[in-house]
């Protein structure tokens, strides 16, 4: 199969000549461009890197940041981003995907209060600017799993996700359920306000329910059907958190703007050509949310890690083979941001999908940045496994091949079993 080439490249020179059957990437050594300063929300960031959310499935029993959890965030905040984009957090105890993912209550706020505090001391003391520090605020839905074994929350009857995890008709939310979420949306946001945080994100990707419901052709009533109705869920989740939080605080979205799953079960598919991507709709979501809401920033991703997890994390060390190259999964990842931010020139556009081209991910970070293509780069696996990679990048030009990610799968592994979810290869060194 085409997937079964591993990364073996040393140097840019060598990626540039190993691309294959036309694949395109926009690769720069003008790494200096990733710590100019960008203005987001009326925020201003120190650099244009960010660690994205990297669930650790490390929770303490009342929901709260445990000391693993903190270690994590403090290794983060040494790293010197620009902005910290914290990992999913629930809703509600009932849409956890596991039994030790993080819930924010009233309960447990001051251990988040704490957490945000001390990581932003933390880089102020050893960088001198504090990170932005973003909640991604979730309902896992088709994937709930709040005592570790499955209860699915699905938005409709799904027949691919279902060939391989079938659920009863009983699981299907009703509109009265939906309505209630939006308003735990509302909710979270209140208390990650107060907690500290400069912004939250409704998570809309992966698959999880609020991107699920995006691909809701085939619903009745008022979460189904046309893209008005589609959306619905999101957007009433968006007002929710306005009320709760006011006008300054900054309410931002990972979206899924391609689920990787053929029309008419995945949003972002080509009603055309089965594999390709349309983002009609995906662009007028964005023109939306940007006209209701002010969206000032937009994390991009794709694909859902549930059913395949080449689309968004390529790699080439994985349970299966994919029928595509790694590369060409990287350079789908590329386009679709691109086309988003072309289509908004004045939104902060973050671009994910960066770990799998390991020590040379920079350059091609550098070089999406330089062309405009997206104006943050995002890094997820790559920061979990080397979390000061920044800081040796701005200091050294480079960063060091030997502790880079190299996409073996065993951090979602660890997630998917209910396990805490660091870098394996990290933790054995």
């Amino acid at each position: 199969m085409a997937g079964s080439r591993r990364f073996s490249f040393r140097t840019i020179e060598e990626l540039k000549a190993g691309l294959t059957d036309g694949t395109r990437l926009p690769l720069s050594k003008k790494t200096d461009i990733l710590f100019e300063k960008l203005s987001v929300g009326g925020r201003t960031l120190a650099n244009r890197i960010v660690y994205q959310p990297m669930e650790g499935c490390d929770a303490s029993a009342d929901g709260g940041p445990s000391e693993m959890t903190r270690q994590k965030y403090f290794g983060f905040a040494g790293g010197g981003p620009g902005l910290i984009w914290f990992e999913a957090v629930a809703i509600m105890p009932q849409a956890r995907a596991q039994k030790n993912q993080l819930v924010l209550t009233e309960k447990n706020l001051g251990s988040f209060q704490r957490l945000v505090a001390e990581t932003k001391e933390l880089t102020l003391r050893k960088y001198g600017y504090e990170p932005v520090l973003v909640l991604q605020m979730t309902h896992s839905g088709r994937y709930s799993r709040p005592d570790g074994l499955p209860a699915p929350i699905v938005a409709y009857r799904h027949p691919l996700y279902e060939a391989k995890q079938p659920v009863g008709p009983e699981c299907v939310i009703m509109d009265e359920g939906l309505s209630a979420a939006e308003e735990k949306y509302g909710e979270c946001a209140r208390l990650a306000q107060r907690a500290g945080f400069d912004g939250v994100d409704l998570k809309c990707c992966h698959g999880y329910l609020a991107n699920e419901l995006l691909s809701a052709y085939h619903r009745e009533g008022p979460y189904g059907g046309s893209l008005q109705n589609r959306s619905r869920f999101l957007m009433n989740s968006f007002e929710a958190v306005r009320a709760a939080t006011g006008s300054g605080f900054l309410s931002t979205l990972r979206l899924n703007v391609y689920d990787g799953v053929d029309y008419p079960y995945g949003f972002g598919a080509s009603p055309i050509t089965p594999g390709g991507e349309d983002l009609t709709e995906a662009i007028a979501l964005v023109d939306e949310l940007r006209n209701r809401f002010g969206l000032a920033l937009l994390n991009v991703t794709v694909g859902n890690p549930y059913y395949a997890p080449h689309i968004n994390r390529p790699y080439d060390n994985g349970a299966y083979v994919p029928e595509e190259e790694p590369m060409a999964s990287v350079e789908r990842f590329v386009r679709c941001t691109s086309q988003i931010q072309r289509a908004f020139p004045e939104l902060c556009v973050v671009h994910s999908g960066l770990s799998y081209l390991r020590h040379l991910s920079p350059y091609l970070a550098a070089g999406i940045v330089e062309s405009q293509y997206a104006g943050l780069a995002g890094f997820g696996r790559l920061a979990l496994r080397y979390d000061d990679f920044a800081a040796d990048l701005r200091d050294k030009g480079a960063i060091d091949p030997e502790q880079t990610c190299i996409t073996c799968g065993a951090c979602a592994k660890n997630l998917r079993a209910g396990k805490p979810a660091g870098c394996v290869v990290k933790a054995e060194r």
